[in-house]
């Protein structure tokens, strides 16, 4: 195995089981309080599809969001009122932010002006994310049978900038620490500069 083989094995652990316990550190509030953090879920799972290069990591992940919020429910004394049939939507949810994650892992390039990609991909996975979850909750969760598309379009489009911005906040801080890091590993490896040599 090559030292660039070793190293990503090594990274893909160190990341994935950080991925691992941010999620479960964030997952039973998710919009957060003044005690604890906004559900960093959609984050994990489009930061996985751009690190983790294992097929497991994705139903890993699934099976680990479910056992939390199983526990949340049995034992955490969270309401049950989003566990329906329409849960079955948080697979392609978490599915759409990871093939983004994934996308963006195929049109990253270490300058800064890939954060415009990286904005935009995340922009566009989040928003499908946020569509898919909540149009099957309103489709199949049987709670909202007297309310028509267009009210409930207004009474949940509030909540659509704490989808963005709580995704956007996690990955903008994921995208601060890949840039340290993948900056020291460049320095690191960087051939030393030799002095110039006196003419004449």
């Amino acid at each position: 195995m090559t030292r660039t083989a070793t190293l990503n094995l090594k990274h893909n652990l160190v990341i994935g089981a950080a991925l691992a316990a941010l999620m479960v550190a964030t997952r039973f509030h998710h919009f957060g309080s003044a005690l604890y953090l906004p559900d960093a879920s959609l984050a994990v799972f489009f930061l996985a599809g751009f690190y983790l290069r294992s097929a497991w990591a994705l139903p890993l992940l699934l099976v680990e969001a479910a056992a939390i919020d199983y526990l949340a429910v049995t034992v955490g004394g969270v309401s049950d009122w989003c566990i329906t049939p329409a849960y079955v939507f948080l697979l392609p949810t978490y599915a759409s932010m990871w093939l983004g994650g994934h996308w963006y892992a195929r049109l990253y390039q270490p300058v800064w002006h890939t954060l415009f990609r990286l904005g935009g991909v995340l922009l566009l996975a989040t928003s499908a994310a946020f569509l898919i979850s909540n149009g099957g909750f309103y489709l199949f969760s049987g709670r909202f049978e007297e309310m028509d598309w267009l009210e409930y379009g207004t009474h949940i489009a509030r909540y659509l900038p704490l989808y963005l911005g709580g995704a956007f906040a996690y990955v903008a801080l994921a995208a601060g620490l890949h840039a340290l890091f993948v900056g020291l590993d460049l320095y690191r490896d960087r051939p030393p500069i030799e002095p110039p040599k006196p003419s004449g």
